[in-house]
Formats: C-alpha cells, structure tokens, sequence
C-alpha cells in the first residue's frame, strides 16, 4: 500500500508550482462573485417586506428550474443570497474542477509529459493521487475562504453556522466534480473527450435535478439550505460520493494503459472519404461527435425548459398580485414575457459549442498536426476560415434545436402553445452576439494564441449582467459592454435591425483580423 503513493508528495508540490496562478485566479473569481452579492442586494432589497415581494416572483416553475428550491416562506437576506446564487456558484466550482483535473491528468498523458514523471521513481497512481490531493486543498481553502467572507459581512440573517456550511456546500460540489472527472478521464482516449465527457454530466445531473431535488450532487446541494435549515448531510454525502468515485478512478486507471482509454476507439475507414479532401471537411470529422452530443444536449434541455410553461401559465392565472408585478407589455401574455429570459439562458449555452468549434484549432495547433495540413495545397486562411464556417453553423444549429425542443415540449404543456416561428425568431436573434464572441476568439487566437481561454471570462461577464441585471438593477452601460447586451426580446420587443447589423458588421470585423493576424503569425509546431 504504501509503494502506491511513491512521490505523491513532490507531485503535489510539482502542480502547486506549476499552476499556482491558476489556482488563484479561480479563486479570486469566485470568492468576489459571492462576496460582492449579500451587499448589494441588500441594499436593492433593505426591508422584509421588498424581500417578501421578491420571494413571490420567485414562486414560479421556470425559477425553481433555475435556481431550484429556496425558503420562501422565511425569505430573509441570507436565504435570498443562497436561493438566488448557491447553485449557479456551484456549477462555476464544478467547471473549475472539471478543467483543472483534466489539465493535471489527460492532457498531460496527451503532451507526454505523464510518461516522462513515470519514468522517475513514482507510482502508477501517484499522479492522480496528487492531482486529487491538491484540488481537494483547492476546494476546502474555497470553503473556508467563502465561509470566512460572508460572516464578516456582519448580516444579522447571515450568521457564522449558515456561512461556513454555504462554503462546504461549494466546496463538497468542488470535490465531487474532481472525482467524476478523474473517472471521465479514465473512460475517455483524449482530454477534449474527458471535458466533454464531464460536461456531460454536469449538464445532465443539472437537468435532472430540475425534475427532482435528490439527484445528487446539484440535487443533494439545494437540500443544504444555509441561512434556513444548515442541513450538514447532503454536504457529508457529496463528500462521501466524492472518495467513492476517486476510488474507482484509481482501479479505472490500473485497467488501461497509458494514453488510452477504457472507451474503445472505432476503427477508421481504410479509404477516406470525399468530405476529407478539403479543409472544412476536416474539421468537420474531427468535430462531429462533439456537435452530435451537443445537439442532443441543447434539445433536451429545450424540451426542459419547455416542459414548465404550461404550469407557468396556471400559476400566473392563480398569482394575481404577481401577474400585476410582471406585466410590461399589455400586448403580450405573462408566459410570452419569459420567452426572452429563457432563450438568453439557452443562448450562453449554445455559445459555448461554437467557441468550443473555433478553438479546435488551438488544440490541433498545439498537438503539431495542423502543420502536417499546411504542408498539402492548403493555406493558412482556408484552414482558419473552415473552423469559422463551422463555429458558425455549430451555434445558428445550436440556437435551433433549443428552440425545437422548448416549441416541442410547450405544445404539450400549454393550452395556447407559441408557433415554431416565435420560438425559433426568439432564438435565432441571439445569432449576431454569438457571432461577435467567435470573432473575439478569432482575435485571440491570432493576436495571442495563449490568451484565448480569456473569452470565457467575456462570456461569462455577459451571463451574469444578463442573469443579475434584473436583479441588481445594474446600469445599462453594462449590458452594452457585452454583445448580448445589444440583442432584441422577441417577441414582446420590436427588431432592432440597426443593433443586429451592427453586430454581424462587429463580427465581420473581428473575424478579418483574426484571419489575417492567424495568415501572418508563426505556427506552433
């Protein structure tokens, strides 16, 4: 037993030193998002009574779907911060597991640098092991941080048992999704397949859990209630979930060798086919499992989404004194009011292929294969401008199946459903803003190839004005400073062509540069 954690310790040390600025804007990040929220609503909401109002719009199916279940009932300032953010914190916490793990171990079999610290007196699992160990450090110093934060801030609801038990609630999420990882990266054969696996699941576990509250982790987490109930055991069995899975992750890792995976891979065609002999075919092939997956995910969580509106309708009918809270169109239905909402949150989702698309061909830069391409009759700007093509297709494809799914499963629950073409305009308006974000990563990948993970921070700024504006009433300036600050509410809104022409225009721009700054760089290779 003890020959299996040989070097464990200097591992450890190693990715420390090596990612330590990683580790620390992570943190950074998501200490501020959830410090800078209790002020501020505060301040939007000083009195029980505005608290108590904003606790009946949140009676609604769509928002339970979204946020999951708060204490309505008692709707004090720390279960307002908990109700409105613990969940969307937490899934920010997954994701940074998710692409830490993976960097730690996947990616570093795919570099050859794993088969290099094996040849050190080290063992099988002492990788892994390190890898765990460390995030683990990551979350409980998350928690405690976290913990420490919202007690200072010396809200008379918001005390020292609620705020410790919110922090181990994020960082027991933290730890889970470090474990599903490690077992992800195990089954998958390359480390784009482990994060794609791994989102998956997140995805997955975040929809079921819509349907119900017990579906661990995201599930077991809203049954936490800090500031209300200070429930410790679904936080102990999200810990224990967490060892469970590692565990496996370690008997996994003894059954495959390295640089597999225990997926197995399907044999090629002996002959290629015609789609291979130009550029965007490709790219296509190597990205068609990934567009497979994501349509499949964008349907069902369209279908998910469209599943609540009948009841959103019975409820508004039986809410008088929030219907006359919601109302800002006479012209449009309660439930037609929420299509924008919903559609914008789909539209950040669906964003996220189609940069996934266009950054393809980072990955296949870094991994010297695109060198071999250039090396045929191909240029430089038919190869980028395929993966451009591409991202294009991937989000406008995205934003369709979304609606397709939300317009199939509304027919079934309203009584007066929206027509396809409603659903698929309120979707497809958010085309021009994914646009602008595939040219910024277009931007970035020829400018500075290194700094292309930093449009996520851009995207991720524009979901929060957008899911926080409403509720902070941020100025408008801000929602302007992101694309989709600029995309029009079909349909209780007018087009506004100028603004949707301004941003294929601001698209088109950024694509040219990235173009030409992409012909005119150095490869890596």
């Amino acid at each position: 037993m003890k020959e299996r954690f040989v070097g464990v310790s200097r591992l450890s040390m190693f990715i420390i030193r090596q990612d330590r600025l990683r580790y620390v804007w992570w943190l950074i990040g998501i200490i501020a998002l959830t410090l800078i929220v209790p002020p501020a609503l505060n301040e939007l909401y000083p009195t029980q009574q505005d608290r108590d109002v904003l606790a009946e719009t949140m009676k609604n199916p769509v928002m339970e779907a979204m946020v999951g279940p708060g204490d309505l009932a008692n709707y004090t300032l720390g279960a307002m911060v908990s109700h409105q953010m613990l969940l969307m914190t937490a899934i920010a916490v997954a994701i940074m597991n998710i692409l830490l793990m993976v960097r730690h171990t996947r990616a570093e079999e795919e570099e050859g640098q794993a088969e290099l610290l094996r040849s050190f007196p080290v063992a099988r699992d002492s990788q892994l092991t390190a890898s765990m160990l460390t995030l683990t450090g990551v979350n409980l110093l998350l928690a405690l941080l976290i913990g420490v934060g919202l007690y200072s801030l010396s809200f008379d609801s918001m005390g020292v048992t609620g705020s410790f038990i919110y922090g181990a609630g994020l960082g027991a999420i933290g730890i889970f999704f470090a474990s599903i990882t490690a077992v992800c990266s195990q089954m998958a054969g390359s480390s784009r397949g482990a994060v794609g696996l791994s989102f998956t699941v997140m995805i997955a576990c975040y929809l079921l859990r819509s349907g119900t509250e017990w579906i661990p982790p995201f599930g077991w987490l809203t049954q936490v209630q800090p500031y209300s109930e200070n429930n410790w055991l679904p936080v102990g069995g999200l810990l224990v979930a967490g060892a469970v899975l590692f565990l496996f992750a370690v008997m996994l890792l003894g059954k495959r060798d390295i640089g597999s995976g225990l997926i197995p891979s399907r044999n090629g065609r002996a002959h290629a086919s015609v789609l291979l002999r130009s550029p965007i075919g490709l790219a296509w092939r190597l990205q068609r499992t990934t567009f497979i997956s994501w349509s499949i995910g964008m349907l069902v969580l369209g279908v998910s989404y469209g599943s609540v509106l009948g009841d959103l309708d019975a409820f508004f009918q039986d809410n008088d004194m929030l219907a006359s809270m919601i109302v800002a169109d006479e012209n449009s239905s309660l439930t037609a009011q929420f299509l924008p909402m919903l559609m914008a949150v789909l539209a950040f989702i669906s964003t996220i292929p189609a940069l996934l698309s266009i950054h393809k061909v980072v990955g296949e830069e870094r991994k010297s294969r695109v060198d071999v391409v250039l090396s045929r009759s191909v240029s430089r700007t038919a190869l980028f401008m395929s993966y451009l093509v591409l991202a294009c297709i991937t989000a406008v494809m995205m934003l369709s199946f979304a609606a397709l799914g939300l317009w199939l499963a509304g027919t079934t629950s309203m009584e007066e459903p929206f027509s396809i073409q409603t659903v698929w305009q309120s979707a497809i308006v958010h085309f021009p803003a994914i646009a602008v974000m595939i040219g910024v990563s277009s931007c970035l990948i020829g400018i500075v190839k290194k700094a292309v993970g930093l449009v996520w921070l851009y995207l991720f700024y524009g979901f929060m004005t957008l899911y926080l504006g409403g509720l902070f009433q941020f100025p408008v300036w801000m929602e302007k400073l992101s694309p989709f600050g600029f995309v029009s509410k079909l349909p209780i809104e007018d087009m506004n062509w100028l603004y949707a022409g301004g941003l294929i225009a601001v698209a088109i721009l950024l694509m040219m540069i990235g173009i030409n700054r992409y012909t005119n760089r150095d490869i890596e290779g």
